[in-house]
């Protein structure tokens, strides 16, 4: 099988390569391409490595005509960036999918109907915009607030529309906020939630730019992997004509996280937290939704953590190391 992982220099496409060459998805001589802008120097183990940006004319393009029988796309611009960014936002995480859509399109069509990929997209919650019910029901509506859940709510309609007239075989897979994540702190606006954990664990102060009453929806990079994994088993006709999922994760408050933190670590770890209120930030965050109910994905057999207890341990016990500077 021929996997291409779009995004396969970041966190969680370094993961899932591992994952990967495991043999967890698929047959065991997996052929696998990770195509992004920069990798980490263990990453040439993991497959073919392709740096290039897929924002430039005909990049995204060859990957197609390469057939991949299997694409995950997890390459987009996160959320902090896109918003403070307008055009990049777009150019990035919008106009590339819809090229390499097209660019399957065309491979199908030239080989009389054979050539349908399986793909899957990591779209997120930030497709959906308040007010919220008190959990988030796999009927509710999509109402973007954000230039990110915008262009991942037009990316999750054009791989529906895509499938339909059966040019793909795809899901689009709303990621909750993936927590702790390993490493520094990116521009995401959803960061903080990392950060107040993973730099405590490394002896290092963490800044709070939210209150502790904020409440939201998370899962930890272990089982983000996991969905990415099982997805790529599961037999999308399942689905039916909805080929968006909401993904189980765990609801808490940030005073919920840090309590987690002090049974886990102690109290001299949580007073590495330092609370410093960032409007812009608070004003984000406060229009992304808190709790789902998300039936659809548990049925099909997708699992996650039970409490924000089991994802402080999943990050102590796969990624826990000194943070270089």
């Amino acid at each position: 099988m021929k996997i291409v992982i779009l995004g396969g220099g970041g966190m969680i496409g370094h993961k899932l390569a591992q994952e990967i060459k495991r043999g967890k998805v698929g047959l065991k001589n997996n052929s696998v391409i990770l195509h992004d802008l920069f990798f980490s120097n263990d990453s040439e183990a993991l497959g073919e490595i392709r740096v290039g940006d897929i924002s430039k004319p005909g990049e995204i393009e060859s990957i197609a005509k390469e057939r991949p029988d299997l694409i995950y796309h997890l390459a987009s611009v996160v959320s902090g960036q896109a918003e403070t960014d307008f055009d990049i936002g777009w150019e990035v995480n919008f106009h590339p999918t819809w090229r390499l859509l097209n660019a399957i399109k065309n491979e199908h069509l030239a080989s009389a109907g054979g050539y349908r990929p399986k793909f899957i997209f990591t779209s997120s919650i930030a497709v959906f915009g308040g007010p919220y019910p008190e959990k988030i029901s796999d009927d509710f509506l999509c109402a973007p607030q954000t230039s990110y859940g915008a262009q991942k709510l037009i990316c999750e309609t054009m791989i529906s529309d895509f499938s339909r007239k059966g040019f793909i075989d795809g899901i689009s897979m709303r990621l909750p906020t993936v927590c702790v994540r390993p490493g520094k702190a990116n521009l995401a606006a959803s960061s903080f939630f990392s950060s107040i954990i993973r730099e405590p664990l490394n002896n290092m102060e963490a800044i709070l730019p939210v209150r502790d009453s904020v409440r939201h929806w998370h899962v930890s990079p272990r089982s983000a992997i996991g969905f990415l994994v099982y997805a790529a088993s599961l037999n999308f006709d399942k689905l039916g004509a909805r080929r968006s999922l909401n993904l189980p994760g765990v609801s808490c408050t940030v005073a919920e996280q840090i309590e987690a933190l002090r049974a886990v670590a102690g109290q001299e770890a949580v007073d590495r937290i330092k609370f410093v209120e960032d409007k812009k930030v608070t004003r984000i965050v406060s229009g992304w939704p808190e709790n789902f109910d998300p039936v659809r994905a548990l049925g099909l057999g997708f699992v996650a953590e039970k409490d924000f207890s089991e994802i402080i341990m999943a990050y102590i016990e796969d990624d826990l190391r000194p943070i270089s500077n």
